[in-house]
């Protein structure tokens, strides 16, 4: 085993890949290479660090020092001051709101300091590519604890103690969806890691898979063996390449080391996996229209029941989680059902994971313990509004969820509190906006995106999203009235109890949050200004749909 004095890690997630993290990190290796110092210090591309928008970031350990928005050019100074020195090169170094563990001393600055890392545990910190980084972080001991000192009954019963609830937007527990496969008998059953992750600003999912593939394995493992299942699939959205490179090249390591396949830890359990890729259907995040799409089909979700649990994947009893609840599993069955309690609130154990965007100084990935306040999060972990500007909405759980307003900034967020304020933690997405937003553009924005991804099935859906889009846009144009609203209010209220599948019935949760928590900015459009000064009345003679087009393509950053 080689040792070395200093390990540089460069952000390998998908943003800082966008911004040139690997011409940053070859350029690192070269200059490494043409000082001689191979056998001195190691050059990894990592996971997430979390703040993404301050890529390439390098930390050069054991000092922990951070390195933000570094260029080709710069990798040679890094390496000349600091490797061969010992001198951070200060005017790189960020010093601000910026996770930097060091692996000496854990020290860490107010940003890491305010988040609890479970399934982010080891993303930034291992080379994702690495089955024995893993390994050496604890990976793949709660499996073999699972499958040679457990029964399938007791890893259920685990699971379920432990609080566990589905951290894809349903929030359904854990142990009690288990539970419904373990009893159904069949010959064959499955398990399905969903990773479609369709939620605008929703990127959470592909980061855990491209930092950490492993332990997303390690928990379907776990997984399959409490229900009986031998085969598991991860559906990932086709375009995620990154996160199919990773997940793919781990299944492969995993094979080789013996962790899937036949007698897993010569337990006599058999488990494989294979990876999905799916086309990029907002509504295949749903898990009936994803099972269609892997059977071959079109992307629609099923009527139910049956529920996948017991009539799932080519009729077979199959279980379905997201990937952040499965990351979840591992360092529960690891560390035990109260120790997960210890974290979040008694109603809402855990962590959440959560992709910070918008308007916020800190965006990027972040792990929370479930029950933090959105001002905790936004002034906190986020660094605040950028030019002092007014917070004003947040969405929370993506474009599904509710629209909060500075009353709300205080309440915890967690399930009952959000479900409590008309929103929900569902996908994990969180959207912050300043006073320089119009309520009614966002409005529109968000119901364009559901008009475009209804899948057409179900008429309350195709129809409704339709509609409701006209209408907000009578409103940005300052022409509509009250009956317009009571009409909009009316026909959601209509999408939620009829529709097929939860995108049209989620339409109701952005828009009601918005006309009740902006009533006093939406009654200035109808009478006929927008506070903001982003609406205006449509000029005679131009196409609505090009206006539209346009119009939303300003909104939300």
């Amino acid at each position: 085993m080689a040792f070395y004095r200093a390990h540089v890690l460069v952000c390998g997630g998908f943003p800082c890949v966008a911004a040139g993290c690997r011409a940053v990190r070859d350029a690192i290796e070269r200059s490494v290479r043409e000082h001689g110092l191979e056998r001195e210090v190691r050059v990894v591309e990592t996971g997430c660090l979390g703040p993404c928008d301050l890529g390439p970031i390098v930390v050069v350990y054991p000092e922990g020092t951070v390195y933000a928005r570094v260029t080709v050019s710069d990798a040679r100074e890094i390496v000349d001051e600091h490797l061969l020195k010992g001198r951070a090169v200060k005017r790189l170094e960020y010093t601000g709101h910026l996770p930097s563990v060091s692996l000496a001393d854990d020290k860490r600055t107010d940003y890491f300091e305010i988040q609890e890392r479970i399934v982010l545990e080891n993303v930034g910190l291992i080379d994702p590519d690495s089955i024995e980084e893993y390994i050496g972080r604890d990976g793949y001991h709660a499996a073999g604890v699972a499958l040679t000192s457990m029964s399938p009954d007791e890893v259920i019963e685990t699971i379920k103690s432990s609080g566990l609830r589905g951290r894809g937007g349903a929030a359904f527990p854990t142990g009690v969806k288990l539970g419904f496969t373990a009893r159904a008998e069949d010959d064959q059953k499955y398990i399905i890691c969903n990773a479609d992750e369709g939620e605008p600003g929703t990127f959470k999912d592909r980061l855990i898979l491209e930092g950490d593939p492993h332990k997303v394995i390690e928990g379907m493992i776990i997984l399959g063996y409490s229900v009986g299942a031998s085969m598991g699939y991860v559906y990932i959205r086709g375009e995620y390449y990154l996160s199919i490179e990773r997940i793919e090249r781990a299944i492969e390591e995993a094979r080789k080391y013996g962790l899937l396949g036949a007698d897993i830890f010569g337990s006599g359990f058999d488990f494989d996996i294979e990876v999905k890729k799916g086309a990029g259907a907002y509504v295949c995040g749903e898990e009936t229209a994803l099972i269609e799409s892997m059977e071959g089909k079109r992307g629609e979700p099923r009527q139910k029941p049956p529920y996948p649990g017991t009539c799932g994947l080519w009729g077979k009893p199959t279980v379905v989680n997201n990937v952040e609840t499965i990351a979840n599993v591992p360092p529960i069955i690891r560390n035990g059902a109260d120790w997960f309690r210890q974290f979040g609130t008694p109603t809402s154990p855990g962590t959440k994971v959560y992709t910070l965007t918008g308007d916020v100084n800190n965006k990027g990935l972040i792990e929370v313990p479930m029950g933090i306040t959105l001002r905790e999060v936004i002034y906190g972990v986020g660094g605040g509004i950028p030019g002092g500007r007014r917070f004003k909405m947040a969405q929370t759980g993506g474009t599904a969820g509710g629209c909060l307003s500075e009353a709300h900034l205080d309440i915890p967020m967690d399930y009952e509190n959000l479900q409590e304020a008309g929103s929900a933690l569902g996908s994990g997405a969180l959207l912050i906006i300043d006073d320089s937003h119009c309520i009614v553009d966002t409005a529109c924005i968000l119901l364009h995106f559901f008009e475009h991804e209804s899948c057409g099935q179900c008429t309350p859906c195709r129809e409704g999203t339709r509609r409701l889009c006209d209408i907000f846009r009578k409103v940005g144009e300052l022409t509509a009235t009250e009956d317009h609203l009571k009409l909009a209010r009316e026909l959601a209220e209509v999408m939620q109890s009829s529709s097929l599948c939860a995108l049209g019935q989620s339409v109701a949760v952005p828009l009601f949050t918005i006309l009740d928590h902006y009533a006093d900015e939406i009654k200035a459009h109808l009478e006929g200004r927008c506070p903001a000064g982003v609406c205006r009345r449509l000029p005679t003679g131009v196409d609505e749909e090009a206006y539209v087009t346009s119009h939303a393509g300003g909104g939300i950053k």
